[in-house]
C-alpha cells in the first residue's frame, strides 16, 4: 500500500529532514530496459482538493471529502483553513494514498499568518476569504513565491473596498485586514497572467453582500478549464454561476451547502506516466479515471494521439500505448499550459521539429517555466529555443547529465520522462514532487517494474 508521509497527523512540511520523503542528494532518474506493462492508480487531484476545501470551510454545513489529495499544497490549505477558523479532521477511507477529512466550517477570524509555500491555489483563493474574515490574515510563502504575480488579487480586493496593505510590491508578502464582511458589486480584472484570480474571486463571491459581477478585461484568459471547473463544484453545492458572453460572470448572493465528495484523480499528474508509454514503448494503465471531467489532463487522450501514442478507454480506465517512435507536434495548450512541461520533455525526444505554444503564462508558474525547460533540454545537448509564447524543440542527441528544478514538481517530472531514454539524467531534487504527488518517486520505478530499488 502506498502512503503519503503527508497524510500522517504529525507530519510539517516546514519541520526538519526527518520528516520529508527519505531521498537526498541528485535522482538518478531510471531509464527503461523494455517496454512497459504497468497499471497504476494515482492519488487525487490537487485542483479539486483545494476547491472544496474552499468551499466547505464556507458552506453552512460540514462536509466529507473522500480520497482528497495529500500533498504539501493541500496540507498548506487545510494549515491555513484551520488557522481561520475551520475544523478539519481525518477519519479512515478506502484510498491508499491517505485518510479522508471532514470539514466544519467555523466563525472566519483573521488574526493570524497564512504560509503559501509555493501553492498558487493557496495565495489566490484564500484572500478573498480572509476578506471575510474578523481582522488581519498577513499571507507570505518561500522566497519562490516572492516573485510570483498577486497584484491582480490586492488590486481586485482593494476595489471590492477591502483594506490591503502590500507596501506597492503587488506580491507576497501582504496582510487582509478584513472586517467580516464584503459588499461584492461589479469588479474589472486582467487575469492573463492566471485563471486562478478569476477562480479566487469566484468561490467567495456567494458569501458577499450582493454577490459578484466579475469581468475579464485583458489580451487572453489561460486555462480556462480551471475555471469551468471551479463554476462546476460551486454548482455542486447549490450556487449558480452565469455567464452571458466569455470573460464575464456573475454570483448572487447565498449559501453554499455541505456535501460528500469523492475526489478524482488528478489527471494532469497521469501526464508523465501515460508520456512513459510513448517514450519506453509499451503501455501504461491508469485505473479510476471519471468518465466526465473538467480537468485539462483529460485532454491528454486527445494530444497524445499526435505524438503517436494510441489511446483506448474502457470504463474507468484508461491505457496508452506506444512504439518508442515520437512523431513532432505544432500544439497550441492555451487552455493546458500545466502539462506543457512532461509534453515539451517529450518533444524533445521526438523525430522532428515541434512547437508548442500558447503557453506564454506558464512564465509566472512556480518558475518560469519556459526558460527552464530550454535551459534543461539544451543543457543535456538538445536544441529548444523560446519563442514569445511557446517553446521550439528541435531533434537533437542528447546526453545524461543533472536536471535543475528550479522548486517545481513539473519540472521534476519532466525530467523523469527524458531520463527514461537518457541514461545519466539525474534530478536535482525529486523532493520537489510531493508538491502534489509525493508518491511519484516510488510510482515511478513501480511502472518500471523496479519497485524496492529506490
Amino acid at each position: 500500500m502506498l502512503r503519503s508521509p503527508y497524510s500522517r497527523p504529525e507530519f510539517n512540511p516546514y519541520g526538519d529532514d526527518s520528516s520529508e520523503p527519505e531521498v537526498s542528494g541528485p535522482w538518478n532518474a531510471p531509464s527503461a530496459t523494455r517496454p512497459l506493462d504497468a497499471s497504476l492508480s494515482l492519488p487525487g487531484s490537487k485542483s479539486l482538493t483545494n476547491r472544496e476545501l474552499v468551499l466547505s470551510a464556507l458552506a453552512v454545513e460540514p462536509s466529507t471529502l473522500r480520497a482528497p489529495l495529500h500533498s504539501r499544497d493541500t496540507n498548506l490549505m487545510v494549515e491555513a483553513l484551520r488557522s481561520l477558523g475551520t475544523t478539519i479532521v481525518e477519519q479512515p477511507g478506502e484510498s491508499p494514498f491517505g485518510s479522508d477529512w471532514i470539514v466544519t466550517p467555523g466563525e472566519l477570524t483573521g488574526s493570524t499568518t497564512i504560509d503559501c509555500g509555493l501553492a498558487g491555489t493557496v495565495m489566490r483563493f484564500l484572500p478573498p476569504v480572509a476578506a471575510l474574515a474578523l481582522g488581519p490574515t498577513t499571507f507570505d510563502g518561500d522566497v519562490a513565491a516572492r516573485k510570483r504575480p498577486m497584484n491582480v488579487t490586492v488590486t481586485s480586493l482593494r476595489d471590492l473596498g477591502v483594506d490591503v496593505a502590500d507596501e506597492g510590491r503587488g506580491a507576497l508578502p501582504f496582510t487582509v485586514h478584513g472586517s467580516g464582511r464584503v459588499s461584492g458589486g461589479e469588479l474589472t480584472v486582467d487575469a492573463s497572467r492566471s485563471s486562478q484570480f478569476v477562480s479566487g474571486l469566484l468561490l467567495a463571491a456567494a458569501r458577499f453582500e450582493n454577490g459578484l459581477d466579475l469581468t475579464h478585461d485583458g489580451e487572453r484568459l489561460p486555462s480556462l478549464p480551471h475555471i469551468e471547473m471551479t463554476i462546476e463544484t460551486l454548482a455542486q453545492r447549490g450556487v449558480a454561476v452565469t455567464s452571458d458572453r466569455p470573460g464575464h460572470w456573475r454570483v448572487h448572493p447565498g449559501t453554499l451547502d455541505g456535501r460528500i465528495v469523492d475526489i478524482e484523480p488528478d489527471l494532469s499528474n497521469a501526464g508523465p506516466f501515460l508520456i512513459a508509454a510513448l517514450v519506453a514503448g509499451g503501455s501504461v494503465t491508469i485505473t479510476g479515471w471519471p468518465e466526465a471531467t473538467t480537468q485539462v489532463g483529460n485532454d491528454l487522450l486527445e494530444i497524445l494521439p499526435l505524438f503517436g501514442g494510441a489511446v483506448t478507454r474502457r470504463g474507468t480506465t484508461v491505457t496508452v500505448s506506444g512504439t518508442g517512435n515520437i512523431s513532432a507536434v505544432s500544439l497550441d495548450l492555451t487552455t493546458g499550459g500545466e502539462l506543457a512541461p512532461a509534453l515539451v520533455a517529450l518533444a524533445s525526444l521526438a523525430d522532428g521539429t515541434s512547437e508548442i505554444t500558447g503557453i506564454g503564462h506558464i512564465r509566472h508558474h512556480e518558475t518560469d517555466r519556459l526558460a527552464a525547460l530550454v535551459a534543461e533540454i539544451n543543457g543535456l545537448g538538445g536544441r529548444a529555443t523560446e519563442l514569445p509564447d511557446g517553446i521550439r524543440v528541435e531533434p537533437a542527441t542528447l546526453h545524461g547529465g543533472l536536471w535543475h528544478t528550479y522548486e517545481d514538481h513539473r519540472m521534476a517530472t519532466a525530467g523523469a520522462i527524458i531520463g527514461l531514454r537518457i541514461t545519466g539524467v539525474e534530478i536535482e531534487d525529486i523532493r520537489t514532487t510531493s508538491k502534489t504527488l509525493p508518491e511519484f518517486p516510488e510510482l515511478w520505478l513501480h511502472m518500471l517494474g523496479l519497485a524496492g530499488e529506490a
